[in-house]
């Protein structure tokens, strides 16, 4: 049954060519907003928390502060409305799911970066 599931995803889920990046990083996704007859792109910028899954159901989850809330964002990595993904910065990171990120402000809540 899974190698049934599997192939179903590999024939008919277009993968896109998104640019590499983990835990840690800070990104900027654009992604398209469908308003009645109209389009536009909007893009989320913030630090990367986790991702998971594999294939088709892939998502990556991403928090950024709006004045002095947090907000969260889980993207499906197949997203049809995904239009690119950007890497800002690249975190320095010890953890794959980085949970422990919300409860720091300031200057705790920064992310060393790493050099290239």
């Amino acid at each position: 049954m899974e190698s049934l599931i599997k192939f179903v995803q590999d024939e008919f889920i277009t993968k896109k060519d998104f640019a590499e990046f983990s835990a840690g990083d800070t990104i900027t996704v654009y992604y398209e907003i469908k308003e009645g007859a109209k389009t536009r792109t909007q893009f989320f910028r913030g630090v990367v928390i986790q991702k998971r899954g594999t294939g088709a159901s892939e998502t990556f989850t991403i928090r950024k502060m709006s004045g002095t809330v947090g907000v969260e964002r889980i993207f499906p990595l197949n997203l049809p409305s995904i239009q690119k993904i950007e890497v800002n910065k690249k975190g320095k990171v010890r953890r794959a799911r980085i949970f422990y990120f919300r409860d720091l402000t300031g200057k705790k809540a920064r992310i060393t970066e790493k050099r290239r």
